[in-house]
């Protein structure tokens, strides 16, 4: 019963931080005002309301006795009670209105039915609260005649209730007001420290982080800039490395090419060069992994303009684009992407006679779907195909020159975009690659 109470909560309440607080806060102030409305209204309003209707209408009762009893003192009457009540008092020679004017679900309407009915009865009276503005109109059989009363409406109930309701309310309001902005102002840190932990994730460049807020709030944001430092500076790190490795082996390199230019023995010297040329190749590889850590600024993208340049750039009739029909616009790193989407297209050109490229929209996500023709790849080797320098076999290789990086810097391209790659079967039986990036 519990567990279910509190997942039905879960579901109710806020997600948010700020709108959390703000119930922690506003809900015990909105409460106690609500009881102490309620036991106002109770325990002081209706009980004077009560006690004014009651001695009002006891005051009825008396006229109408006196009235009843001693007709020639009328006029004294009338005059006294208009001085010192301010009460208007007319004999009128007619019938009780047919027609009802109470409010059934009035406050006031209620207490002065429950009172005249236990005093003169059903059917002996008549009353509206609605007729003046500030005053009410009773009208009382007596005999023959009807006795019409027109008294103040503070007789009745009093008038501090609209006062006392402003003074509940306004100081409530004013209260939850600095409750906003204090607890917007302790949001804040923590908003924006979510914000930079998701820019870093997809890939952007955090120079300075500045520390806000509470003590626990600035230590966290002070730990989490000390580690964009550390990641960063490895990153940086191991793609120097692999650069300067790649660079100083160029150089024996070649001295080889020179050296076997001068054998004698020519088909000897020309198997030996096909394999410095692989070499070469393999480590361009390795400088464009190393490229693909370098820091680049994020700046807006027009996707559809984007795949023509792609396509101009590659230039071959076999790509097919589906262009979309809206404007997308992405936020990405457009040199990195590019050189992502270059290697996953011309690996699908080297191995199909047809690419397919398509593009889809969802309310925070952008889809890219390449498909190809070609001979495809196992589905046990979807997951180790992103694994670094792993070749599957020669049927199918990202690149047949190539050391197992092409998917691997795909992938690390889409992640550090905060983005996922997949790979399934094409309906045109080849290899299906879907990217997802949010916008």
């Amino acid at each position: 019963m519990f567990f279910g109470l509190n997942k039905y909560l879960k579901i109710l309440l806020p997600k948010g931080l700020f709108y959390r607080s703000l119930i922690i806060v506003a809900a015990p102030t909105i409460i106690l005002q609500i009881i102490i409305t309620i036991v106002f209204f109770d325990s002081i309003w209706i009980k004077a309301n009560k006690g004014m209707t009651r001695s009002l209408v006891a005051t009825f009762k008396t006229l109408h006795d006196v009235y009843l009893n001693d007709k020639e003192n009328l006029e004294f009457l009338e005059d006294s009670y208009k001085n010192n009540f301010n009460f208007d008092i007319d004999i009128q020679k007619d019938k009780l209105p047919s027609i009802s004017a109470e409010k059934k679900f009035r406050p006031m309407d209620r207490s002065l039915r429950r009172e005249l009915k236990s005093v003169f009865g059903n059917n002996n009276y008549w009353f509206s609260t609605s007729k003046y503005k500030n005053a009410v109109e009773i009208k009382i059989k007596a005999e023959n005649e009807i006795i019409q009363f027109i008294v103040p409406k503070e007789k009745i109930a009093t008038s501090s209730v609209r006062l006392f309701l402003l003074w509940i309310t306004l100081p409530s309001f004013v209260l939850i007001f600095i409750a906003i902005i204090f607890l917007k102002n302790q949001t804040r840190p923590i908003i924006n420290l979510a914000k930079a932990a998701e820019r870093f994730g997809k890939g952007e460049y955090i120079n300075e982080f500045r520390t806000s807020g509470a003590s626990e709030i600035r230590k966290a944001s002070y730990e989490f800039d000390r580690m964009v430092k550390r990641i960063n500076r490895h990153l940086n790190q191991r793609s120097e490395m692999l650069s300067g490795i790649s660079h100083d082996l160029r150089t024996p390199l070649t001295r080889l090419k020179l050296q076997l230019a001068m054998l004698n023995q020519k088909d000897i010297g020309e198997k030996m060069s096909n394999d410095i040329d692989e070499m070469e190749k393999m480590l361009n590889n390795y400088l464009q992994f190393a490229k693909t850590q370098v820091q680049e600024d994020s700046s807006a993208i027009n996707i559809n303009i984007f795949f023509k340049e792609i396509l101009e750039g590659i230039k071959n009739n076999k790509l097919h684009f589906e262009e979309s029909n809206k404007e997308l616009i992405l936020v990405a790193r457009k040199m990195a992407l590019k050189r992502c989407l270059n290697n996953i297209i011309l690996n699908g050109l080297a191995y199909g006679d047809n690419v397919y490229i398509s593009l889809k929209q969802t309310t925070n996500r952008l889809t890219i779907i390449i498909e190809d023709d070609g001979p495809g790849i196992n589905e046990e080797q979807f997951k180790n195909v992103f694994k670094p320098f792993f070749r599957i076999d020669k049927s199918r290789s990202l690149n047949k020159s190539g050391v197992g990086l092409g998917l691997s810097i795909a992938e690390d391209i889409i992640n550090s975009h905060g983005g996922n790659i997949k790979l399934s079967k094409s309906v045109h039986n080849g290899l299906l690659v879907k990217i997802s990036l949010p916008f």
